[in-house]
């Protein structure tokens, strides 16, 4: 049987305010267009993971104002059983994109913080995407069950916890982390690692390094992903025994459109979908290198469209243009 992720995550409906330039406090500003989309980090990991070609379970609630989210979905690919209809109206995200495709976003929790039941994890489930756009006892909840039965756990914590939930989470449970190099900072000084001081002419990738290696020696077994925009990505495999830090490049960009949302839960989807494929193999480190150049180009592709969740690629067209390069 094939190998399935379960993510308990949020669903939204995505409003996106096209703008010249993001609001500052006190200004009053028009917008050019607006648009609603399904959206949410769960819902746009999850149907990242079935572009990828990955069986995706969804766990998450919307209202009764968001059930045409729900059904697309479905239409994207993944499994919705698990996405309960509630009296609470369905989650917000209230968007900025500027032209430059640079955004702001508000959040409004509405359905995704209801109180679900624990919901029934498939027998074929491998691995569990979480975020943090849910009540955190939920997330770490679905954690321990993951750890517990031995299945692969993933953690994108955005946004963030507070510093006292960072110090009293079990990292011990977590197998692969994903964070931005923002996160990776908040959260060494969250748990009170030393943060190494760097020039300010210190590239992306030799500020991140020291992050990550101070993040390794807290979570020593727990994998570490560092997105680092249009810097490319840094990755720790404490799985493999390895301790220097792999970097790769950013996806080279085509055409004009450059929209970032999303970009982040494209690539955390399809770098679970690449684990899924790796799992009951004995994986080196080519093989997770290879993982990440792929969700590396997805989530390139993803910025060259406008939206979140519509501006995911398929997989098809991904690995096409990985062949190109």
């Amino acid at each position: 049987m094939a190998a399935r992720c379960l993510v308990r995550g949020s669903i939204n409906v995505d409003e996106f305010f096209q703008v010249k330039d993001i609001v500052r406090p006190g200004e009053t500003i028009s917008s050019d267009h607006l648009v609603k989309r399904p959206g949410g980090k769960g819902a746009n990991q999850a149907v990242a993971l079935a572009h990828a070609g990955a069986i995706v379970d969804l766990i998450g609630a919307v209202g009764q104002d968001g059930i045409w989210v729900r059904d697309e979905l479905k239409e994207a690919g993944v499994v919705v059983e698990g996405v309960s209809v509630d009296e609470e109206s369905t989650g917000r995200a209230i968007i900025q994109v500027t032209e430059l495709g640079e955004n702001s976003i508000v959040l409004y929790k509405g359905a995704n913080y209801v109180s679900l039941p624990p919901h029934a994890i498939h027998p074929n489930t491998t691995h569990i995407l979480l975020q943090n756009e849910i009540p955190l006892p939920a997330t770490i909840e679905y954690l321990a069950r993951g750890s517990s039965s031995k299945i692969s756990t993933i953690f994108n914590p955005s946004p963030m916890p507070t510093p006292e939930e960072l110090r009293v989470f079990p990292w011990h449970q977590l197998t692969w982390l994903i964070v931005n190099s923002g996160e990776a900072l908040d959260l060494c000084k969250a748990l009170r690692l030393e943060v190494p001081q760097t020039c300010a002419s210190a590239s992306a990738v030799d500020v991140a390094k020291p992050l990550l290696s101070r993040l390794s020696s807290h979570m020593p077994t727990t994998n570490l992903v560092c997105t680092l925009a249009a810097d490319g990505v840094l990755a720790q495999f404490t799985l493999l025994g390895e301790s220097v830090p792999v970097h790769l490049p950013a996806a080279k960009l085509q055409g004009t459109t450059r929209d970032t949302t999303g970009a982040g839960d494209c690539f955390a989807g399809y770098m679970v979908a690449g684990l899924m494929r790796l799992k009951g193999q004995k994986a080196t480190a080519a093989d997770y290198v290879s993982v990440l150049k792929r969700c590396t180009q997805a989530a390139g592709m993803c910025v060259e469209k406008r939206g979140a969740l519509a501006s995911i690629p398929l997989g098809a067209d991904v690995d096409v243009r990985l062949n190109q390069l």
